[in-house]
C-alpha cells in the first residue's frame, strides 16, 4: 500500500472509498480521506483492500450520481422559485423593469485543496460568486479574519476533513475529534468579526463534527447532528440556498437541508435570511 491508493476498509464492508495519504510503516497504518466526504480516518494496512480500476469507477460512478441528483433538485427548485420571483419583480418593477439580480457572495475556506476545486466548478455551475481559500484546519482560526476583511462575503463556508478518534467515548468531548476544535475556534473569531447572524451566515465543519459546539460558537448552519459522514458538495448546497433566498425572506431551514445529499442527519442550522437581492438599473456597460 502506497500514498495515493485507492482503498477501502475490510471491517467495514468495502463501504466508503478512501485515498491513502500517510502510511506509517512501523505501526503498519495508513491515515485515509475519503474520495467524496469529508472524512479522514486511520486504519491498519492489512484492513485495506486496494481497489481495482473497475471497482474505483463504480465508486466514481455513485459519486457523479449523486451531485446530479442534487442538482436536478436544485435547478427544478430554481425554476420554481423563478416564476415566483417573476411575479415579485413584475409588481416591483412593472414601471421599469430593467432590473438585474445579484446573489450572495461566498467565502470557502477548505482544508482540502481537492475538494475545494470540486466545490468551484460547482459554484460556477450554480451561478454563485464564490472565492476559494485552501487552508488547513489548524490554520483557520488564524486567517480567517484577515480573509473577511479583504473579501467581505455574506456567506463564508468552514469546511475540510473530520472524524470522530475514538467512537464509542464521549462524542461530546471536542477532543475526541481531528478538526473539530479547530472549526469552532475559527467560527468563533468570525462570529467575532460579524456579531449578527444576519449580517455573515456562517456554515461549517466536514464529516462526523461536533455539530451542538460549532453552532453554539456561532455558526448558522453546522455538520454533523448524528455524527455521520457529508458529502463533499453538501456545504456548497446550503449556501446556494441562503444566496439565491431573497433578503426579505427567511431561510426555510427544512428546505435548505432538504437540498443537501445527506439531509438532518447530516446537517441542521438556525434559521437565517437570506442574501439574494434585486437592483435597478442594468447598466448597459
Amino acid at each position: 500500500m502506497e500514498i495515493g491508493d485507492f482503498v477501502a476498509r475490510k471491517s467495514y464492508d468495502k463501504d466508503v472509498c478512501f485515498i491513502i495519504v500517510e502510511v506509517d510503516k512501523e505501526s503498519e497504518t495508513a491515515i485515509l480521506k475519503g474520495f467524496d466526504v469529508r472524512l479522514v480516518a486511520d486504519a491498519p494496512l492489512s484492513d485495506l483492500h486496494k481497489l481495482t480500476d473497475e471497482e474505483r469507477k463504480q465508486f466514481e460512478a455513485a459519486s457523479h450520481r449523486v451531485e446530479d441528483e442534487c442538482l436536478r433538485l436544485i435547478k427544478s427548485r430554481r425554476e420554481l422559485e423563478h416564476e415566483k420571483r417573476s411575479l415579485r419583480k413584475e409588481a416591483r418593477f412593472e414601471s421599469s423593469p430593467d432590473f438585474f439580480e445579484r446573489p450572495g457572495r461566498v467565502l470557502h475556506l477548505d482544508g482540502d485543496g481537492t475538494y475545494l476545486n470540486k466545490c468551484l466548478t460547482m459554484y460556477r455551475e450554480l451561478g454563485i460568486r464564490a472565492i476559494g481559500k485552501h487552508v488547513p484546519e489548524a490554520q483557520m482560526p488564524k486567517t480567517v479574519t484577515a480573509l473577511l476583511e479583504e473579501h467581505e462575503p455574506d456567506i463564508v463556508i468552514i469546511t475540510g476533513h473530520d472524524g470522530v478518534i475514538r467512537k464509542g467515548k464521549n462524542w461530546s468531548d471536542i477532543y475526541n475529534y481531528r478538526n473539530s476544535g479547530h472549526f469552532v475556534q475559527t467560527v468563533r473569531q468570525a462570529r467575532k468579526y460579524a456579531r449578527n447572524f444576519d449580517d455573515l451566515v456562517i456554515i461549517a465543519g466536514a464529516c462526523q463534527s461536533h455539530f451542538e459546539a460549532l453552532l453554539d460558537a456561532g455558526a448558522n448552519f453546522a455538520s454533523s447532528p448524528q455524527r455521520i459522514m457529508i458529502h463533499a458538495l453538501d456545504p456548497v448546497f446550503i449556501a446556494e440556498k441562503i444566496a439565491y433566498t431573497p433578503i426579505n425572506e427567511t431561510v426555510n431551514v427544512y428546505d435548505v437541508v432538504h437540498s443537501t445529499y445527506t439531509g438532518t442527519d447530516g446537517l441542521g442550522g438556525l434559521e437565517s435570511r437570506g442574501k439574494y437581492r434585486l437592483g435597478l438599473p442594468k447598466s448597459i456597460y
